[in-house]
């Protein structure tokens, strides 16, 4: 069958580059009769019913006067024999001898990829309604039509399942062939898309038999998935569900998901031996979704006189989705054919000189034409837009139907139910797609929903997805034979036995699964020295553990290998140097404050002072006398604020605005103060030349770690530490020589290593502590190979145990805390710097320039009134040192005197004298006016 099909492509192809004759055999402006091809197996479920509505549509075709006027469409079929394709393909050419001007069908994906070739040399449009394969679509096979749905959307729908029950493994069980591989691939594709994938993938041969199905089955079973995707025809897939019964393989905890050749059988026949109904209870199918619409009633209602006995060689039988997508396919030609024809198209063939070339021998080549107008037509059957028993039927601009959509479909005892619907444009709901309201403009899209599942083994308790290996294989779980800190990992002498901080989060988590988890420890390392751990990861890329249990630290480049679950405990990278008690001194008073924050606080103290004098000078006696009381004055009123004792009388009101701010900020400073000394005082101060990750990097000095640590990685490749400066370290005895020893004397000036190891480690060593703050944030967990389901289901047991206070329980069992443990000096965090107050002391220089230029502003304005109103000048600083009454008693009198010298002059005018001397009346009028002159 090979060699043929090779023959076949090798004679078309040879004459796509021989040119064609344009010698017309036949010509008709309106043809009466225009013939049709069909070409699908007359005994399979799709066949059989296809059979029936393609004839029943071209007997409605031909008796609708509405449509193709009087021409009449004559239909030719064809047997395409499904257990033999090489026949199926001679009857294919036996219809190119006939001036056909369209054919439909085939039936099966690959006889379509032949037939496309043959299509393309000849021009001839092949409509199939039931090739779905995806890749029929591409621009190779430019005169295949496909009027049903495409198997890309199938799987579309398939991934859509498998994500909204937040599966993410499946395995794919198909036909090995064009149909079987292209719409795996395809599902693999909208998998990925999801984040799910294949995990497995079991092809079958076209030609399977019950031992090749078993031996298949066998080895899906041997996976941990347990969602099963079933691609196959629905001739043999019922025999593989029947042998996945025998093999206990339709028990609860599977799911099989089957492509709609199921609900095709089920649709075409429903009376099903018991045999097969037991085989595909609880199983998913789809079906492909078609309106109810008044075409549709009307054929189901003439179904079964359609297919009442006497009528069909195979009895009656109902009616599936690709026996309606069948008929429409008849009517989507005919109104092609009524636009080709009232476009003035004419039907004409021709001769191809390259397939003369063949006419010797019983083959007749030179017999088959070129449909010259085939071009018109196809353009005119994409273009055609009508109603029909399926929907609305309009093509895309990529050759797919328009509104592709999906029935769910549980199969539940002798009958199914729809669990709900699937379409390209809303994805999974409960209610059709026809009558689903879109969301309003803004709103979130439709959440997808589905109605319960009753799953096989007769339970509605969605299935976990996956198992173990059922091969009776225990889950073999690395564990690291630690020399030190056995607090953590440890193994008990004289056995296989392991205890420890991890071994317990690990069984109570295990624990908490809603399964059994069969396992066995095998330990790791030679007991001597510490594993390295990325070894131990390693393993698991290799197969040789499923599961590594320990210390392990989650690191950018382990994820990278494995999956770790959530992290049980944090622990972080530290510093520890040795440390020092910071004892107390005569001068612990000071230390509060650093020096210029005391110098900025003095020198405020006697700024206050300074205003405060200035302001109250002129008004208030005790700031007034000779410069050196004036002097003490203001030094003792500077102080005396501090303890709020001053006792100088405040009578300005901008001196009284200054007293409160400065009042306010000394308060600030006393709480400020005293809270610090008492911390210095009464907290227990380390100190260390060491003060953190910083400093230890900016020195010189050689840095400790752990020996198989990642610690040395992060130092040398993160921070850039030289390898020369690192010293690897065995164990805490070994850190205790190195931290005591020092620099000096061939130690290490700190070690860097891991907070749960260091809190430990400083458990019993109290001339070490932890300086400076932990410079980065990871965290231990458990590590499974990629992608494991187990994973997942042991960090949301690992939640649990955080929530509940079980890993809690077990930290204090294992690692109890100790006073030694030290987050560190922190003399420096003590101090109060002057940045933690510049606020107040901005806010109390404000007030004192304030207050100092509205004085100004008010001596200025007294001093120009002092001037206008008086004879005696006076400088401008002589009036500011003068008193304020002084000046106004003088200010009076000098304006008292001028009015008495105005009534003087006024009373000599009028002629008359005071008794001070002055002369008074008229007869005096000259005494006073010789007195004048």
């Amino acid at each position: 069958m090979n060699m043929f099909w090779l023959l076949v492509s090798m004679l078309f192809y040879h004459g796509l580059c021989i040119s064609t004759s344009n010698t017309s055999v036949n010509v008709s402006t309106i043809p009466s009769v225009v013939k049709v091809g069909a070409i699908f197996s007359f005994n399979s479920s799709v066949g059989k019913v296809a059979k029936v509505a393609i004839e029943a549509a071209i007997k409605d075709v031909n008796d609708d006067h509405t449509i193709l006027n009087r021409t009449k469409l004559k239909l030719a079929e064809q047997d395409s024999k499904l257990d033999n394709e090489f026949l199926g393909i001679v009857e294919a050419l036996r219809f190119m001898e006939n001036e056909t001007v369209a054919i439909i069908g085939p039936q099966r994906s690959v006889m379509a990829h032949i037939i496309s070739h043959i299509a393309n040399e000849l021009r001839v449009p092949l409509l199939s309604f039931a090739a779905t394969d995806p890749t029929l679509n591409s621009l190779q096979f430019p005169y295949f039509v496909r009027t049903t749905q495409s198997d890309l959307f199938k799987m579309a729908a398939v991934a859509e399942i498998v994500a909204y029950y937040e599966w993410r493994d499946v395995i794919a069980i198909y036909i090995d062939d064009d149909h079987g591989r292209n719409g795996i691939a395809a599902l693999g594709d909208m998998l990925a898309e999801k984040r799910c994938k294949i995990s497995y993938k079991a092809p079958m041969s076209p030609d399977l038999g019950r031992v090749e199905i078993t031996n298949a089955l066998v080895k899906v079973a041997l996976m941990e998935s347990r969602i099963i995707i079933l691609h196959i025809y629905d001739s043999s897939g019922v025999e593989v569900l029947d042998a996945a019964r025998d093999m206990q393989m339709m028990r609860s905890g599977y799911v099989w998901i089957a492509t709609d050749w199921l609900s095709t059988l089920l649709d075409t026949d429903s009376s099903l031996n018991s045999s097969v109904i037991d085989s595909i209870q609880g199983v998913l199918t789809l079906r492909m979704y078609t309106p109810e619409t008044n075409l549709k009633k009307k054929l189901v209602s003439r179904w079964s006189n359609l297919t009442a006995a006497g009528n069909t060689d195979n009895g009656p039988f109902g009616l599936n989705t690709y026996g309606l997508y069948a008929y429409d396919t008849v009517w989507l030609l005919a109104h092609a054919l009524d636009t080709f024809f009232s476009q003035g198209k004419n039907i004409s063939f021709s001769t191809d000189k390259g397939l003369s070339d063949f006419s010797e021998g019983n083959l007749r080549f030179n017999a088959m034409s070129v449909f010259d107008e085939g071009l018109a037509l196809l353009q005119n059957i994409l273009n055609v837009s009508m109603s029909g028993v399926t929907g609305q039927v309009k093509f895309t601009p990529d050759g797919n139907l328009i509104h592709p959509s999906y029935e769910v479909i549980n199969v539940i005892g002798t009958g199914s139910r729809t669990i709900g619907y699937w379409s390209n444009s809303s994805g999974l709901s409960v209610v059709p797609p026809d009558k689903l309201k879109a969301p309003a403009s803004g709103s979130s899209s439709i959440q997808p929903s589905l109605f319960d599942v009753i799953w096989p083994g007769q339970t509605t308790q969605k299935p976990r997805g996956w198992e173990l290996s059922s091969n009776g294989r225990q889950l073999r779980v690395g564990v690291p034979i630690r020399v030190s800190y056995r607090e953590f990992v440890s193994r008990v002498e004289g056995s296989d036995m392991f205890g420890g901080y991890c071994i317990d989060v690990f069984n109570a988590a295990k624990d908490a699964l809603p399964y059994p988890v069969p396992y066995k420890f095998v330990p790791f390392g030679d007991g001597h020295t510490n594993p390295i751990n990325q070894d131990l990861l390693h393993r698991i890329t290799t197969g040789e553990f499923d599961a590594v249990v320990g210390d392990i630290t989650i690191t950018t480049n382990r994820t990278k290998m494995v999956d770790f679950t959530q992290p049980y405990i944090e622990s972080g990278l530290v510093v520890v140097a040795p440390v020092w008690k910071l004892n107390s001194s005569a001068w612990a008073f000071l230390r509060p404050f650093t020096p210029l924050m005391w110098c900025v606080t003095g020198i405020s103290f006697l700024l206050v002072g300074v205003v405060v004098w200035i302001l109250e000078r002129r008004t208030n006696d005790e700031f007034r006398g000779p410069p050196r009381k004036q002097f003490v004055t203001i030094i003792w009123f500077s102080f005396s604020t501090l303890f709020f004792s001053h006792r100088e009388r405040i009578s300005s009101t901008l001196g009284r605005l200054v007293l409160i701010i400065w009042l306010f900020v000394v308060l600030i400073l006393n709480s400020s103060y005293i809270a610090s000394l008492t911390s210095i005082l009464t907290v227990e101060q380390l100190s260390s030349p060491v003060k953190g990750i910083e400093s230890l990097i900016s020195s010189n000095d050689p840095i400790g770690y752990l020996r198989g640590s990642f610690a040395e990685n992060y130092l040398t490749q993160e921070l850039n530490v030289h390898k020369n400066r690192l010293v690897p370290l065995n164990s805490p005895n070994e850190y205790e020589k190195a931290l005591r020893d020092g620099p000096r004397k061939g130690g290490v000036a700190a070690v860097i290593d891991e907070r749960a190891y260091m809190e430990l480690f400083l458990s019993t060593r109290c001339e070490f502590g932890i300086v400076g703050q932990e410079f980065t944030k990871m965290g231990w967990g458990f590590a499974f190979p990629r992608d494991s389901p187990l994973a997942i289901d042991m960090s949301t047991a690992i939640l649990k145990l955080s929530e509940n206070g079980g890993l809690q329980r077990i930290h204090d069992k294992w690692l109890t805390g100790s006073a030694c443990s030290s987050e560190g000096a922190k003399q420096d965090v003590d101090r109060l710097p002057l940045k933690s107050f510049w606020g107040l002391f901005l806010l109390c220089g404000s007030a004192f320039f304030l207050a100092l230029l509205l004085y100004l502003i008010k001596m200025v304005r007294q001093y120009m009134r002092h001037s206008d109103g008086s004879s005696s000048k006076k400088s401008f600083f002589s009036f500011v040192k003068e008193k304020e009454e002084d000046a106004d008693k003088m200010q009076e009198e000098a304006g008292k005197n001028g009015a008495k010298r105005r009534r003087n002059d006024q009373r000599v005018s009028n002629g008359r004298v005071h008794e001070d001397g002055n002369l008074e009346g008229p007869n005096n009028r000259g005494v006073y006016a010789g007195y004048e002159a």
